[in-house]
């Protein structure tokens, strides 16, 4: 919510900026002043913000691929587990010929505990 609320005042901010600044214009000198452009200050501003969702973007998305992976793959081993606590469960039903009630009856609320 916090950031939310961060988000929101920065492109408050930034739009009061963008506003208040139109008729502003910077001189862009390019390759060592062979190409000059003029334009609004706010463009300039808004293209290095832009450059920089993108960069940073670009940066964070292959650890966050990575992660979901990983999620994946810890989840597969888990549900796996589960399987193989459940298929000894039986065994040691038709071992003891007691069924096994209270180990299942406590999996089962430590399952809704989570």
């Amino acid at each position: 919510m916090i950031r939310l609320i961060l988000v929101g005042v920065i492109a408050l901010l930034s739009l009061a900026f963008f506003l208040q600044n139109q008729e502003q214009e910077v001189t862009i000198r390019y390759f060592f002043g062979l190409l000059e452009i003029s334009t609004p200050i706010y463009k300039p501003i808004l293209l290095g913000f832009a450059m920089g969702l993108l960069i940073s973007g670009v940066l964070l998305f292959p650890p966050w691929v990575r992660c979901r992976v990983e999620l994946r793959r810890k989840t597969k081993s888990l549900q796996d587990a589960d399987v193989d606590l459940e298929r000894l469960r039986h065994s040691l039903e038709k071992v003891t010929g007691h069924p096994s009630s209270t180990f299942i009856h406590d999996s089962s609320r430590n399952r809704h505990d989570e």
